[in-house]
């Protein structure tokens, strides 16, 4: 039998617990990044709605997913508790405003897309400066990145990968910035695109990780946050939902526009 000390201490808990999950996490993505987060035209999909939705059930909350028109709404939105959770690369400026999971959700290597009828030679950061690039709204690859584009001026910012790779495909950008895992299978349809090739040296590798916006409450409890993706990792479960993903999204683009 339990004490009537602890029974008091449950019946005094319990209702406190089911509070603070009975509103959902608000979750902003931007899905333009296959197989990492995409629409199918009815819904988000993708690794990281995945992983987030799977990580919160764990914890006890439903997850509502927000959509804004790019990216960067999607920070400022989470910089100001607008929104809860999104899935992003940690940098200095967005520590000041988001916690970030010590646990990374994936590996991501930066790569520079290129038109080969107009090589780019590129060994190290500053030999872009002489070429104007495409990022899209919001994007960050680093501090040494953000300063090496602060400092040259020479990016173009636009809403969606569509359009970045459509001024590559027509010679109005010299390169685009994407990651190589998502880059790669944009293009892989993409009409016009047989001639964007991808430069072997990487621009950088960064890690993916679930960023909580400091004015949420869900901010006091990175630790449980850290254990429940360190044990989706040693599970194999992110690798398997990431390769899900790829197939999935490469079934939805072969199928005919009007049964999408």
């Amino acid at each position: 039998m339990i004490p009537r000390a602890w029974q008091l201490a449950l019946a005094l808990t319990l209702p406190t617990l089911h509070a603070s999950a009975s509103e959902p996490v608000r979750y902003c993505d931007y899905p333009v990044y296959p197989p990492i987060s995409w629409s199918d035209g009815h819904q988000v999909r993708g690794l990281a709605p995945t992983v987030v939705r799977e990580l919160f059930a764990r914890m006890g909350y439903e997850v509502q997913t927000v959509v804004l028109g790019n990216w960067k709404r999607c920070l400022m939105d989470a910089a100001a508790g607008r929104v809860d959770v999104v899935l992003a690369y940690n940098s200095d400026q967005r520590d000041q405003r988001m916690r970030f999971s010590t646990e990374p959700v994936v590996r991501e290597e930066v790569a520079v897309f290129y038109n080969r009828k107009r090589p780019v030679q590129f060994q190290q950061l500053e030999d872009l400066a002489g070429y104007r690039g495409g990022l899209l709204y919001g994007e960050s690859y680093g501090a040494e990145f953000d300063r090496f584009v602060a400092r040259h001026q020479n990016i173009e910012r636009v809403s969606s990968s569509q359009q970045n790779f459509g001024k590559l495909i027509r010679g109005r950008i010299d390169y685009v910035i994407q990651e190589r895992r998502t880059g790669q299978l944009f293009i892989e349809h993409l009409p016009g695109a047989q001639d964007i090739r991808v430069l072997p040296s990487a621009l950088s590798v960064d890690y993916l990780r679930v960023a909580v916006s400091r004015q949420s409450p869900l901010s006091q409890h990175m630790d449980e946050i850290d254990a429940q993706l360190r044990r989706m990792n040693q599970a194999g479960e992110i690798a398997r939902w990431l390769e899900q993903s790829e197939v999935t999204y490469r079934d939805m683009i072969n199928l005919p526009a009007d049964v999408r």
